[in-house]
């Protein structure tokens, strides 16, 4: 047992006035006014996704993941139990505030705050984009992925591969150590970095639209709110860049995420990198930088290059024939 998606996740700022900027104008998000102190965003036909709360602290303060219904989750709750975790139900006004139906709330070993819930509010109204944009790519791969930083990965990763039954996607240790966890065709939902600090690393939005992310890149440079420039992953073949948010962790815009049959997949080591080209990491020091610019050079001096994932209509096929392509293909039989 296991949950089926990121479903929603509650963040901790200092203010509400940066997030309400933002959201709508960098992300795309709707904001969905709340209270003084409360402020909630849509990205689809959920009556909310990501909810800020200006409680003066900078971090994600819970991860919301769905279940399928009530008696997975009570069978999630029983399977945490039996595996000596604490597990708490949460009170009806704080299912109300999550827009959910019902949850149960327990740590993991870093002291992060999850939260799992079952059959999730769904709004009246259409998703009003806060810019134009054609949407996001939600559904049952859920809200995206998050990234949490641990000191003590190792406990992190069992927690989540054995305990919460997450399965691994794959994993690599340069230039740091990260594993990568999927819950649906999305190849990843969520992901462990080691670092020095115990915090969120980033959350993943994936645009429908290739130019809706380009226009992203476009605001993200204006407003300098660059934290990794423009690239393509190695794990997901995801084209994006991250920016920082008002909350001090980073979000991933990006598009062409691949899917993957979660009940034959084969995890395994990631020996690229994290990423295809691209992705300068802004927030790392020199030698860390150095040391992925060197794997992404590496990477085109082996001539290392991924099919675009595009979903179905949302290209033109040209004319022509590939020879990369082809020889790619004959190789494979």
């Amino acid at each position: 047992m296991r949950p089926q998606a990121l479903g929603y996740l509650v963040v901790s700022a200092k203010n509400l006035e940066d997030w309400s900027i933002y959201g709508p104008d960098q992300l795309g998000l709707q904001r969905v006014d709340r209270t003084a102190s409360t402020m909630a965003f849509r990205m689809d036909d959920r009556k909310q996704r990501l909810i800020v709360n200006a409680d003066g602290n900078t971090t994600i303060s819970a991860y919301g993941w769905e279940m399928a219904d009530a008696a997975a989750m009570d069978a999630m709750a029983a399977q945490l139990e039996s595996a000596g975790v604490r597990v708490t139900r949460g009170s009806r006004a704080l299912a109300d505030e999550r827009c959910v139906t019902d949850l149960v709330a327990l740590s993991d070993p870093g002291g992060n705050r999850l939260e799992l819930f079952h059959t999730p509010h769904v709004a009246n109204e259409a998703f009003a984009p806060g810019r134009n944009i054609a949407g996001f790519r939600t559904g049952p791969l859920g809200l995206g992925h998050v990234v949490i930083q641990s000191r003590d990965i190792n406990p992190m990763i069992a927690f989540y591969r054995d305990v919460m039954k997450f399965g691994v996607s794959d994993f690599y240790d340069k230039p740091f150590t990260a594993c990568f966890f999927h819950l649906n065709p999305r190849h990843h939902s969520f992901a462990l970095i080691q670092n020095d600090k115990d915090q969120v690393h980033h959350l993943m939005m994936e645009y429908f639209a290739f130019d809706d992310m380009g226009h992203g890149w476009d605001i993200a440079q204006a407003s300098e709110r660059v934290a990794v420039t423009m690239g393509r992953h190695a794990g997901d073949d995801m084209t994006s860049f991250y920016t920082w948010t008002p909350s001090g962790f980073m979000v991933e815009s990006g598009w062409g995420g691949k899917c993957i049959d979660p009940e034959t997949w084969t995890p395994g080591e990631r020996s690229v990198g994290p990423s295809i080209w691209g992705h300068d990491r802004l927030w790392m020091p020199p030698e860390k930088r150095k040391e992925a610019r060197d794997l992404v050079l590496r990477n085109g001096a082996n001539g290392l290059r991924r099919p675009v994932q595009v979903i179905e209509g949302n290209y033109n096929l040209m004319p022509g024939v590939c020879p990369w392509w082809d020889e790619t293909m004959r190789k494979a039989t």
